[in-house]
């Protein structure tokens, strides 16, 4: 498996691969790839990755700034993770939110949120924290990783992008 940066020649088969992963996901409105689309259209997809097995595009994991309301900076929403139906729950997920997460730290981010299932991504340090909040969902589902041990206080907005609906 071969982990890299998106390239122009990868945005359909994101759109597939998006598409695919989120089909029968029960909490999907199944915009997931509007969204990606939306995002690189606003110059807003701050890291995209694909993971490529045999020259084809199976996983995506897309990485956007959000702004919190206390005015911390440098942090980033992950999502949405994406792999084939048929690949998955074989670590192409796992290592696409590891190298993702890698990156942002080097690139000096401060931390990195997620709304997501608890018990998957708490593996990779995720936890909810209740002084971070996402308006509209289920706050057990909100989670947050601090990189540098520092975590605003405040109300999460993601890119406008997570609007999308086409």
């Amino acid at each position: 498996m071969i982990i890299r940066s998106e390239q122009h020649s990868d945005i359909q088969a994101i759109t597939d691969v998006t598409r695919a992963a989120f089909a029968d996901h029960p909490h999907s409105d199944h915009c997931e790839q509007f969204i990606i689309n939306a995002l690189r259209d606003a110059s807003a997809l701050s890291i995209s990755l694909v993971a490529e097995i045999d020259d084809q595009v199976v996983g995506h994991i897309a990485f956007s700034p959000v702004s919190i309301s206390d005015g911390s900076t440098d942090w980033y929403g992950l999502g949405p993770v994406s792999v084939l139906p048929q690949w998955q729950k074989q670590g192409i997920g796992k290592a696409l939110i590891n190298h993702g997460l890698a990156l942002l730290k080097e690139n000096h981010a401060k931390g990195c949120v997620l709304l997501g299932e608890p018990e998957y991504y708490r593996r990779f340090g995720f936890q909810h924290k209740t002084n971070l909040i996402l308006e509209g969902v289920p706050p057990e589902y909100f989670l947050t990783l601090s990189f540098d041990g520092n975590l605003p206080n405040g109300k999460v907005n993601y890119h406008a992008a997570f609007s999308a609906s086409s």
